[in-house]
């Protein structure tokens, strides 16, 4: 069988899959699911109305013709990134595939139909409620994520590392438990598709084109075929990093993670395991 015939076979193959799996094993999320988003982040994260974990994930891919740098990360290597939304059971909520490997979350984030639909209001996520055991103002529902992206009254990222006290350092302690799902969730994926683990010898077209196939196959697996949690938890991704840090925190935002960081350090909020990892060292 030639080259050729077996690339349309793969070209074929994971639009198919894409087509037939993605209203069920990536449907809109309605309000109701939000909520149970929320609550599995509060149970197993001890992060209250947190309705995703949000990172982008290089996925490495041969120089594509007349490219330029588009494709050329901060890594050095060529790739396209797959940003997804990830709930506490390891599945992607909302993905976006294919944007240059050049372009920094933030930007990416800022240009996907993810960040549209979230500030036009179209992703149904249900009114700002109170925060557990709270009497405080209502909190909104937020997404977490690392100091690649923005902050906003809906995205928190952690404090800068400079200067902390023990609210913002119980506050980045929080925040980094909640996302580090996203990380475990691309790291399943790697493990599981092996096709992730070498650089993929495609156009940047087919390269979206696996990319999607995989995430619906990877939602269906852990809907279905999931390993147990403490084995998920193994796996980490290879995007830690100190990448590029873009936008300006709003007034908005800033006054929604001072609320967060004000509760996770009141009695109703605190978590005794947040204590011994934040304090600082002894000299």
């Amino acid at each position: 069988m030639g080259t050729s015939t077996i690339a349309g076979i793969v070209r074929a193959t994971c639009a198919t899959i894409w087509l037939r799996l993605r209203a069920a094993m990536l449907p809109p999320p309605t309000r109701q699911q939000w909520l149970q988003i929320a609550r599995g982040f509060l149970e197993r994260a001890q992060f209250p109305n947190c309705i995703g974990a949000l990172d982008g994930k290089h996925i490495r891919v041969k120089k594509p013709l007349n490219s330029g740098s588009r494709f050329y990360n901060y890594k050095q290597y060529f790739s396209v990134v797959l940003l997804a939304l990830v709930d506490t059971n390891y599945r992607f909520v909302i993905v976006d595939i294919g944007a240059y490997g050049s372009s920094a979350d933030a930007g990416i984030f800022r240009a996907s139909r993810m960040s549209r639909w979230l500030q036009s209001n179209q992703l149904d996520i249900p009114h700002p409620a109170c925060l557990p055991g709270s009497a405080g103002p209502p909190a909104p529902f937020v997404i977490v994520g690392d100091e690649g992206f923005a902050l906003s009254p809906h995205l928190m990222r952690p404090y800068p590392r400079r200067g902390l006290d023990d609210k913002r350092r119980h506050f980045n302690y929080r925040l980094s438990r909640a996302r580090r799902f996203v990380e475990c969730a691309f790291g399943i994926l790697a493990s599981k598709w092996r096709v992730f683990q070498s650089v993929i010898q495609l156009a940047p077209q087919n390269v979206n084109n696996v990319i999607k196939a995989c995430v619906v196959l990877h939602n269906y697996v852990r809907m279905y075929e999931a390993c147990q949690d403490e084995d998920a938890l193994a796996f980490s991704t290879e995007d830690q990093r100190e990448g590029p840090q873009l936008g300006r925190a709003g007034s908005a935002g800033l006054r929604v993670r001072e609320l967060f960081a004000d509760y996770f350090s009141s009695p109703a909020g605190s978590f005794p395991f947040a204590s011994q990892q934040s304090s600082p060292a002894e000299p």
